[in-house]
Parts: structure tokens; sequence; C-alpha cells
């Protein structure tokens, strides 16, 4: 057996559990920290829910396909036209969103149709990305739908991308190949 070459691997070998944690916990504070502060800046919502299983990805299942750069980003892309689809099909583009205003079945109907859409699409591209799910439903509950937070979405997950993704190969860890 050869040794173990990157930090996450020597970290698991040294550690074990610990050192996987510690691992992933450092790398994901400071990529989710790096992103919120864009999003401090910019005053627009670059920190959202479905980043934090998208890092958990990167750090703790690297070598998944649905922790591949391709994946993340074609993954909440799809999330957020298929959101921005059914909330328009459903006429709630204008009303309060769910958490607010309440749970209506129209916001039922767009949610459950949207993570359908969703995986739909992922499956036909052979790109899964689980995250994508709560990407979607945060959309088309009606949370975050204006251009500049939808384009926020996309830069944060971009950034995520590329810092996490980054971090891995730069510390020595093999991500899944693109």
């Amino acid at each position: 057996m050869s040794p173990p070459r990157s930090l996450l691997e020597r970290a698991k070998s040294r550690y074990g559990r610990l050192g996987a944690a510690a691992y992933s916990v450092v790398l994901s504070l400071v990529v989710l920290t790096a992103t919120g502060l864009v999003g401090v800046v910019a005053a627009l919502p670059w920190l959202f829910p479905s980043l934090g299983p998208t890092v958990m990805l990167f750090f703790d299942s690297p070598e998944q396909p649905s922790a591949r750069p391709l994946n993340t980003i074609v993954g909440h892309a799809v999330g957020i036209l298929a959101g921005v689809a059914c909330l328009a099909a459903f006429g709630l583009f204008g009303a309060k969103p769910a958490p607010v205003g309440g749970l209506t079945p129209a916001y039922v109907a767009a949610g459950a149709l949207s993570v359908a859409l969703t995986i739909l699409v992922l499956t036909l591209l052979d790109l899964p990305h689980p995250p994508a799910g709560a990407t979607t439903l945060i959309v088309s509950l009606g949370i975050l739908t204006t251009p500049p937070q939808l384009l926020s979405m996309m830069g944060a997950v971009i950034l995520v991308t590329i810092i996490g993704w980054g971090a891995n190969v730069l510390l020595g860890t093999r991500p899944a190949k693109t």
C-alpha cells in the first residue's frame, strides 16, 4: 500500500474520522466565509442553504461524481431555471414567499414539480448534484426570485466551486474526474 499523498489522506491515516472531520471543517469554514463576505459587500444573498450540502460534498466525498465542478454548476443552474419556470407556471411571481405568506397548494405544486424537473434534467444529462434540489426549492417557494438574487446564487455557486475544488486539488485530494 502506498503512503497517503493528500492532506485529507494523511489526516485520515493519522487521526481517523477526526482528521477527516478537521479537513472538512476548516475548508468549509474558509469557503463559506469567503462566499458570505462577498454577499455582505455586495448586499446580496451569496450565502444560501444549498451551498452547505455542496461544500459537504466537496470535502466529505470529493471522489463522488456529484462533487465534480460540472455537476455542481450545471446542477444549481438547472435548479434555478426549474424553480423560475415553476414559479412562473403557477403565477407565483410577486406573491409573498411561502415561508412568509404560508404554504399554498400552488407553492406545493411549484416546489414538487421544480424538484422533479431538476431530477429529470440532471438524470438525463448524467450530472447528479443532490443539493440542486434545495436550490430549486429556494426559488420555487419564492424565497429568492429577483434577477439580482438569482445571479448572486449562480455567482456564489461558481465561487464555492472554484475555491472548494481548487483547495482540494492544491491539497492533493483527487476529486472525481470532470
